[in-house]
């Protein structure tokens, strides 16, 4: 965020009086330092990072121009669309059926599950400890708005019927592909190769060729696409900014910094520690992930991160069949960031309808969250659905839940930003595991 549109969060506080002219000045100085920078560094990392400063600045100085620049992200995320589901089924047949060894498969499952359901069981158990420990939701009283009442209504009418286990199977890959359901791309795949390596040498090698070939093609038509990636940034932000401003802040900033600083946690206590378990080369593993992490933060797309991630693991020594299984598979089962974000939202609302959850009622909460959070990243609106049904549960008012639709824009840069990280470091630990990767 650039100092202007910090001074305007400051402004919403009447914390301090700044002179314009100073302002001014200010923007000037600070966009003159970002593309200087830019220049300099010529990397993509760096492009996209100065982009979101200038959305920021662009949203807060110039809304209305802003509100029309989602298009570029629109742009951006419809092609990252069509890279997905050909780059999976593509890297994950080779990755199978070159190498026949249909035990590890089968291996890696397991061992990604596992580490899946653990790592997001302590984040359900963080957001928890975070919102009793901060009450954000005690003593506020924040009116749903009727642009979040709408919004919310859509999601909920468009909401389609839910089966955690029957939607991991797809009944047709087109199907499967043209909605987006990257389990079940994933799933097809890995049958789809088990099947190709059971063939013998002769009658394979025509497919594994194809699947060799699209694999590399759609490595270059993510690196192609990604020249758009600073525009859709830009773009994302700068509308974002426009449309939700810094008013709301004012009612709901206590829930923003809880969800923030919990994550953060979950970080530093959690992924770090792994990462050091493993024996982590974090300098090499940051450096791999910086682009996605800023893809994803930006646009708060977990979607729009994959393609460029799984490129830059496999860059960074990860062989293809464990990030082509482990990380989009990682979409569905570790969504670390969401899964606290749900535990910390549903306290957060029943606070705020003065409902006093006991401990026992809290913990059978996180036991259900750790269920109906599983396999739902292809549901348009998930996580507020989840939270929504959750509400519904504890006996509230769904109607309640709403009012987060004000700030979600904001929490779920975070929480999408985390799942990227989280995902990320699962492929490297898989990998470690496996014996396929040291550094």
């Amino acid at each position: 965020m650039t100092l202007a549109a910090i001074l305007g969060v400051l402004d919403i506080y009447e914390w301090v009086t700044i002179p314009s002219a100073f302002l001014t000045a200010t923007r000037w100085i600070t966009w003159a330092l970002f593309i200087w920078l830019a220049i300099r560094k010529r990397s993509l990392t760096t492009w996209i990072v100065v982009s979101m400063f200038i959305g920021c600045e662009i949203g807060f100085s110039f809304p209305a121009v802003a509100l029309h620049l989602n298009t570029l992200s629109g742009i951006f995320l419809r092609l990252i669309k069509t890279i997905i589901a050909p780059l999976l089924f593509s890297t994950l047949v080779v990755g199978i059926a070159a190498h026949s060894n249909l035990k590890q498969v089968g291996r890696m499952g397991l061992k990604a599950i596992l580490y899946f359901e653990v790592v997001t069981t302590i984040a359900l158990f963080i957001g928890l400890g975070a919102i009793n420990l901060t009450r954000a939701g005690e003593g506020a009283v924040v009116a749903v708005q009727e642009a979040q009442e709408q919004r919310a209504e859509k999601l909920i009418a468009d909401k389609k019927s839910h089966d955690v286990i029957l939607d991991i199977f797809p009944e047709n890959f087109a199907k499967a592909v043209s909605e987006g359901q990257v389990l079940q791309v994933v799933v097809f795949s890995v049958l789809f190769g088990i099947a190709l390596a059971m063939l013998s040498d002769e009658k394979k090698k025509p497919l594994l060729s194809f699947a060799e070939g699209l694999s590399d093609v759609m490595f270059k038509f993510t690196n192609i696409v990604m020249y758009f990636a600073p525009f859709a940034v830009c773009g994302a932000l700068a509308y974002s900014i426009a449309s939700f401003g810094f008013d709301v802040l004012k009612n709901l900033a206590m829930l923003v910094v809880t969800l923030y600083a919990a994550l953060a946690v979950f970080i530093l206590i959690v992924l770090v520690p792994i990462g050091l378990i493993v024996k982590l080369n974090f300098r090499k593993f940051l450096s791999a992930i910086s682009e996605p992490l800023a893809i994803a933060f930006s646009t708060a797309t977990s979607e729009a991160a994959l393609p460029k991630a799984m490129e830059n693991l496999e860059k960074m020594g990860i062989p293809r069949k464990v990030v082509a299984f482990v990380l989009p598979t990682g979409y569905s089962f570790n969504l670390d960031g969401s899964t606290l974000y749900l535990s910390l939202a549903s306290v957060f609302v029943a606070q705020m309808a003065g409902v006093e959850l006991t401990f026992g009622e809290q913990l059978k909460m996180v036991f259900i969250l750790m269920l109906t959070s599983k396999g739902v990243a292809g549901v348009r609106g998930a996580t507020f659905l989840i939270l929504v049904a959750t509400v519904g549960d504890m006996g509230i008012d769904p109607h309640k839940a709403f009012v987060v639709l004000g700030v979600d824009a904001i929490l779920d840069m975070a929480r999408t930003t985390t799942n990227v990280l989280g995902n990320c470091l699962a492929t490297v630990v898989v990998a470690k595991w496996e014996g396929e990767y040291t550094d």
